[in-house]
């Protein structure tokens, strides 16, 4: 998913990759990504294929998917993104990784292989928050997208261990907007089509800031 700062107001170029030195009084709930490995990959855009399918589930977990979590967020990080999908990097696999703050200001850092979203509780006050959405597979489109302003997840971590997420605000729409990358589909897809033409012409009339695979 895209930082909504970017869109909000001007990006302060600070470098994502900066985050392990980073001090303050910021919570984070989770840990730093060792940024002395993975490789930043290009990211699909919207008509790739494996953006429009549901991705396959993760049931081998070795050396090779904690590479690719290392390469995530290495994508993530030099795209500037918060949430990054799999299949955002041409790979077919349940996984994704975030670091997303929430509309509190804590930073949540992590990796989720096989998520699902749980239903909305039913103890819980259903509440929209129709913030703006972007997404690194629709490169400098913006749109105004009602989500609810909670959402958990249940999956595993690159261990096969039980993990559940939950969040709020901006960081309940980033874990939203990444499980169903895992299914296939895009934000715009939960646009009108007025919206969702609006978006697609927004990314044709913009260029993406990062590496991007152009569609054949």
């Amino acid at each position: 998913m895209a930082d909504q700062h970017t869109h909000d107001h001007d990006h302060d170029g600070h470098d994502h990759s900066d985050h392990e030195h980073e001090t303050g009084e910021q919570k984070v709930v989770g840990e730093l990504p060792d940024l002395s490995k993975g490789t930043a990959r290009p990211i699909t855009v919207v008509g790739n294929p494996v953006l429009h399918r549901e991705c396959q589930t993760v049931t081998v977990f070795d050396e090779a998917l904690s590479e690719l979590i290392d390469d995530m967020f290495q994508s993530m990080y030099a795209a500037e993104g918060v949430g990054l999908a799999a299949n955002q990097i041409g790979v077919d696999a349940k996984v994704f990784v975030y670091d997303c703050p929430d509309d509190d200001n804590v930073r949540h850092i992590g990796h989720v292989i096989n998520p699902v979203l749980e239903p909305f509780p039913a103890d819980r006050r259903r509440q929209l928050d129709d913030g703006n959405e972007g997404c690194l597979s629709v490169p400098t489109a913006y749109a105004e997208l009602p989500r609810p302003d909670y959402a958990a997840v249940t999956g595993v971590d690159k261990h096969g261990n039980p993990v559940r997420v939950e969040g709020t605000g901006f960081f309940a729409r980033c874990l939203q907007h990444e499980t169903d990358h895992l299914f296939g589909f895009l934000y715009i897809d939960k646009l009108s089509k007025r919206d969702r033409k609006d978006a697609l012409k927004q990314m044709a009339e913009g260029t993406a800031k990062y590496a991007t695979v152009p569609n054949a």
